[in-house]
């Protein structure tokens, strides 16, 4: 099994579907090693894990990371958890931005942190008029270095709850260490990003992070995908169905915002259902 925590990110479709042995461990200083245990000498092939959704879904259809890669057509989805994340935008308070028109209005140079994933950065620049070239010219930056994390006067990206997961703990870390004001955007900006990077529109709640003070519309999205891949025998893909049903009270015990959702929890976009979890769904009655 591929899980977050030993983490591949993009890699871990593939690592799936290719039914690759385990990679190298990277050792990750904000991880404790007990939820990223090493890959123990011996190891099979990996044949299911759990990943972001969108992952999955674009290894299946070889698209974003994977275009130029052949669609991966063998993985098959068994369970989405509903995991959410926001597209979040903030400037230090310092800087007196609030609004990311004053940019290009006042022709500040600006040092901009890609934070987190996801948030289409390029996407939110480019509304406003902005590129990494034009920020870059102007004497600013864009970027998510060590340097970048320090010393940056927006950030961007994707965040969820407040945690120390790998893809989001920049969050937690930049809205402690600094005086962050949260950015609106556009209406039809959010429109936008809903409808290209196949999100939906949705509020960031008030607290989720130190420094937002009312809920922000935003975009987001949902779902930690875990998966295998076609030839994965229909009892197995059953019984990790059931398990993730019947052991839904593990969830609400994570360090992540984890829940089950009858009505989604089948739905994997273009990912087709494995048939032994489809069989689980239909017997339960969640899968009409």
């Amino acid at each position: 099994m591929q899980i977050c925590y030993n983490c591949n990110a993009a890699d871990a479709p593939r690592i799936v579907s290719e039914a690759r042995l385990p990679p190298p461990y990277k050792p990750d200083p904000a991880v404790p090693e007990i939820l990223a245990p090493r890959n123990a000498p011996g190891l099979g092939t990996v044949d299911f894990g759990a990943v972001a959704i969108q992952f999955l879904r674009n290894a299946y259809r070889g698209i974003g990371p994977y275009e130029k890669e052949k669609p991966r057509t063998n993985l098959r989805l068994i369970a989405n958890i509903q995991d959410p994340s926001y597209v979040l935008v903030a400037a230090k308070a310092e800087t007196g931005i609030t609004d990311l028109a004053q940019i290009r209005q006042k022709r500040w140079p600006v040092r901009i942190l890609t934070a987190g994933i996801g948030g289409d950065a390029a996407g939110i620049l480019a509304y406003f008029g902005l590129s990494r070239e034009s920020i870059t010219a102007a004497g600013g930056r864009v970027g998510n270095t060590a340097q970048d994390r320090e010393n940056f006067d927006v950030a961007i990206g994707g965040g969820g709850d407040m945690t120390t997961a790998p893809e989001w703990r920049i969050w937690t870390e930049i809205s402690q260490k600094y005086d962050l004001s949260f950015i609106q955007l556009p209406d039809d900006l959010l429109t936008k990003l809903a409808k290209e990077g196949e999100q939906e529109r949705g509020i960031i709640p008030a607290g989720l992070y130190r420094g937002i003070e009312r809920p922000i519309p935003t975009v987001v999205r949902t779902g930690t995908a875990v998966y295998g891949r076609a030839d994965m025998p229909d009892d197995f893909a059953y019984l990790v169905a059931k398990a993730m049903d019947e052991h839904q009270d593990l969830l609400q015990w994570r360090h992540l915002n984890f829940s089950y959702n009858v009505h989604t929890v089948w739905k994997g976009y273009e990912v087709p259902l494995h048939p032994g979890a489809a069989r689980y769904y239909k017997e339960k009655g969640y899968l009409k």
